[in-house]
């Protein structure tokens, strides 16, 4: 493990998004397609490797915790423009999405 120091994860801005879409990605068994809204920072496209734990149908319409600065990446010949924030046992047998606990708006700062 490596720590980093304050600054560094200062960084990385955390914030709730809610799910309007998902879907499939054609092509891949892991992927799923994820229309985000962060609302009025607006939405965002965002890939997850997520499908061996949650269908499309469990997604929607429901907040998550993303990293909403990552540098956007292409992902099957698509731009993905942030992060699903998730735990993983170890050995991959069982995946968790970081929800908050309570009903808050989408773009709320994680802190």
């Amino acid at each position: 493990m490596t720590n980093i120091n304050y600054d560094d994860f200062s960084k990385v801005d955390l914030r709730v998004g809610k799910i309007e879409n998902a879907e499939e990605v054609e092509g891949s068994e892991k992927l799923i397609k994820m229309e985000v809204d962060f609302g009025n920072l607006g939405k965002k496209i965002i890939f997850a490797g997520i499908r061996k734990w949650y269908q499309p149908g469990d997604l929607k319409e429901k907040l998550f915790i993303f990293v909403f600065n990552l540098e956007p990446k292409k992902i099957m010949g698509e731009e993905s423009q942030g992060m699903i924030l998730a735990a993983e046992e170890e050995g991959g047998e069982n995946c968790v999405l970081l929800v908050p606990d309570k009903n808050i708006y989408p773009g709320t700062k994680v802190f």
